[in-house]
Parts: C-alpha cells; structure tokens; sequence
C-alpha cells in the first residue's frame, strides 16, 4: 500500500519558444546526478518546419540541469541540444532518451528514426556515448530489429553489462527483454544481437496481463537491497478509442533480472491532471527515468508528448507493496467470518445479510445490517457486539423497513425496492442514519435520526420520518454526514454517477433543505482498480492528520475493493492523499462468491484506540469485518 504525490512544481519542462528545438515539446526526461545537481536528457521537438514535407518537426535529445543543488522542487537552466540527427541510423529524428553512467561513461540510449515514412523497418535503438555530458564521442545503431526504450543497468549484474529494452513496439505485441554483454562493443555488434534473437523468448519478461496490452520499458532500474525496481509503461486497451496509458513497477532479483520478485497489482498513475489530459496527444503519460533519493522514489514522466513532469513514491511503502503482493498487507480479516449470514428459515433476510453501518456506544458496536428478502425488498437488521468481532445480540425481525414512497415500489409490484446500505453517525445528542431509499426506479439518499437514549434502548419505532435530500430523478446513493460542522455548515458526502460528491448544507432539518450541488470529492481514475466507480465507505473519522475516509472502487472489470483518502480537517473538499493500490479486495470465498462476485463493500469503520474495524458485505450476501492499526495507515497516507 502507498500513495503517488505529484508535487505542485509540475511540469519540470515546457515548450519554450525561445529555444526553437523545443518551441512545440520538451518531454520524456530522464534524469542522472552528477556534482550534487540533476541532469535531464529528454526529448525536444521543434514547431513544423514548412520546407520539410516529410514531417512536422525534428525531434533531438537536449540537456538540461538543475539551477541550485538536487532537491524538491527543483528548476532546470542551461537547456541544449546535446544529441542531433545527423546519422543514416537517426537521420529523421532523436526521441526519448534513457541515460546509465557506468565506470565513468554515460551511455544514452535512445530511438531512432531511420527512414520516412515511419515504420517498424527503420524505428531502432540508438546510443549515444559522452564522458562530460558535454560532447558526444560516437554514436552508434544498436539494435538492427525494430525496438525502443533500452536501459542500462547502472551497475554490472554478474561481471556483465545488462539492459532491458521494449522489442516489437510497432508490431504487436511488444515485449519488455533481458539482454546481457560481456563488453560495450557488444551493444552495438550485429552478431550479439542475430544470437541473442534465436533464443528470443528466454529473454522475455512475462508481465503480459491480457492480449491487449501494450507494454514499453520506463525507467533505469533503481537498485535497493531487495532488488531493482523499474517502472515501465502499461496501455490497455491499446489503438483503441478508450486506451489509457498508466505506469506499472516490477521488482527483479539482483543477481537474475530475469527473475521477478514482485510487482504492482495494475497501473498505480494514469492521467488526471491537465498537463496530462491536454497536449499533443491527449491523455498520455509516459514513464523514462526513476532517481531513489532521500528515502522516496521520484519518477520522470512526459504527459500528453509536450511536458516533463515527476511523481514521488514512499520507497519503504512501495517495497512492501511489490514484496507483499499477494497479501492484504496491514488489514486482516477475522478468522471467524463471515460473523452475519442469511439465518435458515428467515425469509427476511434469506437473500443476503450485507452491507452493515456502525457505531460505537456504550461499550457495543452496534450494527444495521441490509437484509434481502425474496423479489429484492431490502430492510435493515440490527446485531451487536462487544469486542468489535462476535456477534452477542441480533434482531429476530426488522428494526428498519420502507415507510415513505421513495422507498416503495413505484410499479406496484411488491418487488426491488427498499431500504439499502446505511450509515451511522453521532451528531449531538443524536444519531443519524444515511441510507439508499429505493423505489425500483431511481435510488436516492433518505436521512433519519433518533436520540440516543431511545437507540440504546432499542427503541426503533422512534426514528424519524425519513426525507429524501436528493432530487426526485437523479440517482444518488451511498452519504454520510462529516460529524462536525465546518464553517457553520454540515458537509454531506454523496455519490452522483461515477464520483464521490459532497454539498454542504445549513442544516440538519432536511424537511426545509435538500441537496443541491456536487462538488467533487474523489474521481475514478481511468484504468486503475477504481477506474470505472467511487463511492464514500463509512462516515469519515477524525484524525491528527486529518478526516480518514475510507470508499470503495470499482474496476473495468467490475471487481469491488477497497481505498483509504485523507481529507483536510479544515477544508474537507481538499484530497491530501489517497492510496495508489487498494488497501483490501476480494480473496476468500465468501468475498468472491455470492450474489454479485467480487464484492467487498464497507459501511461502517469503528476506531477502538489504534484499532479499525471495518465492517463490510462480502459477494452481497454475508458481512465480514477485518482489522487494521490507524497508525500503520496513516504512515502510509501522511507520506
């Protein structure tokens, strides 16, 4: 589990129309340090020159260094050009840089374009050899096979020379490879390379998830004593309309590269920001260089093939990602669930016991849990427990039901309408309960509420009459009220469409006031494991760090998990961070089979000293819960 931080400096390059080689494009940048400063080779395009039919611009390798010591926020001078076609191999241009020190040379590989039009024939890797970062001793044409984006590793892995690079990028599909050298000659020798392709699928990695992807080398590995890191570029959906471009991490052995030890679960950045949505072309981020320095990893990017940018990850939180992969990391189920099933006989609740809010009070947990009956008819159950895990006490009938037209069947049917995945909140001396009200039509958000006193005694019949604060033919679901006023005002967290929503509201009188705005909170990010819905989990929880709110994602592929945010105590609409990877998903039985496959979907979160518990509805039919220390989690989000 970790979070990407974009930090606000973004882009480190733009277009600058001073410069005329970089007047339409600056990107794709590749950093080393020499000297304490950093320097960054990255692609350069100049505007369309109008005596030149073949194509719109020159693309050269330029230079650019740090204007004060390497540190965040760093600014770049003294741009150059430092690599220029000037060779049969490169004669239409120089693009996208990756630089290697080794034993004192700097070795910059690069793609070069031999030919017009462009075509797998004459696209090839390049390299570009310097001792100063100054002068260009020799170039050479490295591979005589169609290929891109080759790395050096920056030490010798078994006395060798070892590299990885992306073959077959204009024929599908691509292939990320392993290639080892017993001397620099070697790199550009046509027969190292006429060997090395006969035994050509000994030296693939296989990270191929589906038959779609495309996949394109990134960043120079980044050594750490649990093995190197490299970060490479994954496109799903690749030609296709709705393709997104998003970045991947591997975790190679240190003495076989070949070997992988670990690696991301899918794509932790994909674009979002502007930079990364609009350019010369839309929607495109793109991974060329990686620095480990002052604890975090630092990855260069281009976005939309016009500016260079950087992102930072926690490296501790990023190596326990990639080396625990296969676990849910710092959350932990309870061996005894499911504690809520569908009692036999209980026509009720028969189709499912799911979904449940809760609260804390007076030394129980309390639960109401969304119980399914025959046609869809949903009301709520209540259970109870002591220690947070096993459940002591539970209702033999409904304590909740549908009792205002929203919440009944439009048709008449008697079928698929009710009371659905409710919230619970302490807000004075009353409690508040946010539900989905729905009529087989249009879900929308009911709020009741009931004092304390009567709660605690089981009082159920003195809950409000619930309003519906959403309007009439919207669909809105999954709210909670923050449990604390902000600027005299009530924020309530909703979900419209795809996002997490908020409005804030003046009061809690919800006959006078209904909610009018969605103000944007938390949007799916195209492609990754919340890349197609957002919904708020529980009430969020105050912290020192700020509101933790945990939601639920949805993939592409319809898979349900779970991810943490932190919001600003004073200003709540304000993100601070949010997991890149879910924090936990489908993997027991009861989580992946059931009504719907695949779901785990909290609405309550109760915090007992460093303790959550999270309650949730494992394949929409039975409740689970699973523990995790506060403190573990906001390691990771306050990084």
């Amino acid at each position: 589990m970790f979070t990407v931080t974009r930090p606000e400096y973004n882009p480190i390059l733009s277009p600058n129309s001073d410069h005329p080689f970089e007047a339409a494009a600056a990107f794709n940048p590749c950093p080393i340090l020499k000297d304490n400063k950093i320097h960054l080779v990255y692609r350069a395009m100049s505007e369309h020159d109008i005596l030149n039919s073949n194509h719109s611009s020159t693309s050269v390798i330029a230079h650019a260094v740090s204007t004060d010591d390497a540190a965040p926020g760093t600014r770049f001078g003294n741009h150059r050009v430092l690599i220029a076609p000037d060779q049969p191999f490169d004669a239409h241009g120089c693009e996208d840089p990756r630089i290697t020190e080794l034993d004192g040379t700097y070795y910059i590989f690069y793609t070069a374009l031999g030919g017009w039009p462009y075509s797998a024939d004459n696209i090839r890797v390049a390299v570009a050899i310097t001792d100063d970062l100054s002068t260009i001793k020799s170039k050479h044409l490295v591979t005589p096979f169609n290929a891109k984006a080759m790395v050096l590793f920056p030490s010798k892995v078994n006395g060798k020379l070892a590299a990885l690079l992306t073959i077959n990028t204009d024929r599908k599909p691509s292939d990320i490879c392993y290639a080892e050298f017993d001397s620099p000659e070697d790199l550009w020798s046509p027969t190292y390379w006429a060997a090395w392709q006969k035994d050509l699928d000994s030296h693939k990695l296989k990270i191929r998830r589906r038959d779609t992807d495309h996949l394109e080398m990134g960043s120079v590995p980044v050594w750490t004593e649990a093995g190197w890191i490299v970060v490479y570029a994954h496109i799903q959906r690749y030609g296709q309309a709705d393709q997104v471009f998003g970045f991947e991490a591997l975790l190679l052995d240190l003495e076989d590269p070949r070997r992988i030890i670990g690696r991301t679960k899918g794509p932790f950045l994909v674009p979002e920001t502007y930079y990364e949505e609009v350019g010369q072309v839309a929607h495109t981020i793109f991974p060329t260089g990686a620095l480990k320095r002052d604890g975090r990893l630092e990855i260069y990017y281009g976005a939309t093939d016009t500016h260079g940018a950087v992102a930072t990850i926690p490296m501790e939180n990023l190596l326990d990602s990639l080396l625990d992969e296969k676990s849910q990391g710092i959350m932990k189920r309870y061996p005894g669930n499911p504690i809520i099933s569908p009692r036999p006989g209980v026509l009720w609740e028969n189709h499912g016991t799911i979904n449940p809010a809760a609260i804390d009070l007076d030394g129980q947990v309390h639960l109401f849990y969304r119980a399914v009956a025959d046609g869809n008819v949903s009301t709520l159950g209540y259970a109870a427990t002591s220690d947070g895990l096993l459940i002591e006490r539970r209702s033999d009938k409904p304590v909740y039901y549908p009792r205002a037209t929203f919440e009944r069947a439009s048709d008449g049917s008697g079928k698929n309408y009710g009371c659905e995945d409710p919230r619970l909140m302490r807000i004075g001396e009353r409690i508040y309960m946010s539900y989905t009200g729905y009529n087989g039509q249009t879900p929308r958000v009911a709020i009741t509420s009931i004092a304390i006193s009567d709660f605690l005694a089981e009082k159920w019949s003195a809950w409000s009459m619930p309003e519906a604060i959403t309007p009439d033919n919207i669909s809105d679901k999954d709210a909670a009220i923050l449990p604390e006023m902000v600027n005299n005002n009530y924020l309530v967290f909703h979900r419209v469409g795809d996002c997490v929503c908020a409005d804030y509201v003046a009061s809690l009188d919800f006959s006078k006031e209904r909610i009018t705005q969605c103000i944007e909170i938390l949007t799916p990010r195209r492609g990754m494991w919340d890349g197609d819905r957002v919904g708020i989990a529980a009430p969020p929880i105050r912290t020192k760090a700020g509101w933790l709110l945990f939601y639920h994602g949805i993939s592409w592929s319809k898979i349900y998990r779970v991810g943490a945010a932190l919001l600003d105590l004073n200003d709540p609409t304000i993100v601070l961070s949010r997991t890149a990877a879910p924090i936990f998903e489908p993997q027991e039985k009861y989580e992946a089979q059931g009504i719907v496959s695949n779901v785990v979907f909290p609405c309550g979160l109760v915090l007992r000293g460093d303790v959550l518990y999270m309650y949730y509805g494992g394949a929409d039919f039975v409740t689970g819960v699973a523990t995790m220390k506060l403190s573990d989690l906001l390691r990771v989000l306050e990084n």
